[in-house]
């Protein structure tokens, strides 16, 4: 499964974002999201996908992130990459989640 988002995930956003996701997790389908069309990702944004990364890792669900330059480049800077399955395009994500 594919979940794209568009806009900003942030404060404003991030509880739709959360209840999006813990929702869809009751599918336990392996899951991409994508954040390529995200313009602004804030501490609240990056907290919500951390949040998502912990229930994955306990419900040992396969998930992966891919963004845009903008919001690759603040999960990297939070040395977050990896805790999150980044991924740089949704093909690579998608392979990711073959393996």
């Amino acid at each position: 499964m594919v979940f794209t988002f568009k806009g900003q995930l942030d404060a404003f956003s991030e509880k739709q974002f959360k209840t999006f996701v813990t929702n869809n997790l009751k599918n336990n389908l392996p899951f991409v999201i994508d954040l390529t069309k995200i313009d602004f990702l804030d501490s609240s944004g990056l907290g919500a996908l951390v949040q998502t990364a912990k229930e994955c890792k306990k419900l040992k669900l396969g998930f992966s992130v891919v963004g845009n330059s903008r919001v690759a480049q603040t999960i990297k800077l939070v040395r977050l990459g990896d805790f999150l399955n980044l991924n740089s395009s949704l093909e690579e994500a998608l392979n990711y989640l073959k393996n």
